[in-house]
């Protein structure tokens, strides 16, 4: 290692905020510094941020305040380093550099302009890069499951939304450079991975002039991974064509991440989503009746600009008729540089957060009907963690997604990122307990 400094890195945000986190990761050991996962101990610490909420932004914030108080170089990185470049700079001598979204990849040259004294400011205003299979990574998630990013970017413009902004427009990579990655992290032992993109069902459009969802979902069946996940599939993008391809795929499990938002047109219309209030419920349904084992979840916002009582009670019945697997609710937060932050008609924090109560409240017998029809079924589990206390292993069914659904409790002896049968015994409105099952038995 030489005399080249220390460097941890404070993750923050989402999925594919972690790509990022993790190609850095690789690109500083490739170059020969040091990572240490102790930020007391380094001597620069990346702060990977997030800005897509106001909760978001504070928990970022506050992240930087407390290492600037403890007097370390600090680099920020990620979507608020883009949002709030100048001010971030200004508010924090600590800062030494801040990378936007689509700068990354020069982490290194960042760290060796600082080392000679520099303050870098390294941010592209329209993003257009994106990581490939060539691209060093040094995985932090546990070592089963790896997300692989088939886009960056969006090209949709929701009324609510930041990340248009933030991190540019689509740009897709090819069905080629991601099945090349898909095969390394076969390799590398991977049971499980997750497909990301701010749309997944819209892959492909902008560099074969139409989506190729299905076509990459076929071509991935061809790699040696049991379980490929879907995340973030806009329901008007879940064609005949993709349906076909989820049942013809073995390994892709039927589980669809449909971010819906809200069920009544009008506030879909003020959402910019005009086009999903005529298709939710005939979707849905051609869904369940393709794929009659799939795991729906979904989100909604409570509390947009100008939501009546009569709009949440939309919401509320729609929730209750399609009986979601999963469902997150988040109260609305307005976002400076968005067009919903000047509408008209705010609703009170109380209200919003009084809504999404009910609304999560709703769903909970509805999460637990569907976990209590797990009883009694042996079910392929991918085993994540040990309780060093009890020994007890957890782990997940394909029904859960890693970080915002349940986990399986298990009883039995397996190894860390293994895929094991196991017996399911009992449930509740988050979570599965079960016994591995012993061939034979």
């Amino acid at each position: 290692m030489g005399d080249k400094p220390t460097i941890a890195i404070s993750h923050l945000g989402c999925e594919k905020n972690r790509i990022d986190t993790e190609h850095m990761l690789g690109l500083l050991v490739e170059a020969g510094y040091g990572v240490d996962t102790n930020e007391e101990l380094a001597d620069y610490v990346i702060v990977n941020t997030c800005s897509f909420i106001e909760a978001a932004r504070e928990e970022s914030v506050k992240t930087l305040v407390e290492l600037a108080e403890a007097n370390k170089k600090v680099v920020i990185t990620g979507c608020l380093a883009q949002h709030f470049q100048a001010q971030l700079l200004e508010e924090l001598p600590e800062a030494v550099a801040v990378i936007g979204t689509g700068d990354y990849h020069k982490i290194v040259n960042v760290i060796e302009r600082v080392e000679q004294g520099e303050r870098v400011k390294q941010i592209t205003a329209q993003p257009t890069y994106i990581a490939d299979e060539t691209t060093p990574r040094y995985r932090t998630t546990t070592e089963g499951v790896a997300y692989l990013r088939v886009a960056e970017g969006c090209d949709y413009r929701c009324a609510f939304c930041i990340i248009p902004h933030l991190r540019g427009n689509q740009r897709s990579r090819t069905i080629e450079s991601i099945v090349a990655e898909a095969k390394q992290l076969a390799d590398q032992g991977v049971k499980e991975i997750i497909l990301i993109s701010q749309i997944t069902t819209n892959y492909g459009l902008d560099i074969y002039g139409k989506p190729k969802l299905a076509e990459l979902l076929r071509a991935l069946g061809k790699v040696d991974i049991p379980w490929i996940r879907m995340h973030y599939a806009y329901p008007t993008g879940l064609t005949p064509d993709v349906i076909a391809a989820i049942q013809e795929t073995p390994n892709v499990l039927p589980y669809l991440d449909l971010p819906l938002q809200h069920s009544h047109p009008e506030i879909l219309r003020a959402m910019n989503r005009p086009w999903q209030g005529r298709v939710n419920d005939g979707i849905i349904e051609s869904i369940k009746t393709a794929l009659p084992s799939a795991v729906l979840r979904t989100t909604f916002i409570v509390g947009f600009p100008g939501e009546t009582q009569e709009h949440f009670e939309h919401l509320l019945e729609f929730t209750e008729r399609h009986e979601f697997d999963h469902v997150g609710v988040f109260t609305f937060s307005p976002e400076e540089g968005t067009p919903a932050y000047n509408l008209p008609n705010q609703l009170p924090q109380e209200l919003m957060v009084e809504r999404r109560d009910q609304l999560m409240a709703l769903q909970q017998p509805i999460s637990l009907l569907k976990n209590q029809q797990e009883v009694g079924k042996i079910v392929d589990v991918l085993i994540e963690q040990e309780n060093p206390e009890s020994g007890e292993l957890i782990g997940r069914s394909g029904r859960f997604s890693p970080e915002v659904d349940g986990q399986v409790y298990v009883k039995g002896d397996a190894r860390l990122g293994t895929i094991v049968p196991v017996k399911i015994h009992s449930a509740d409105a988050y979570d599965l307990y079960g016994q591995i099952v012993i061939a034979g038995n």
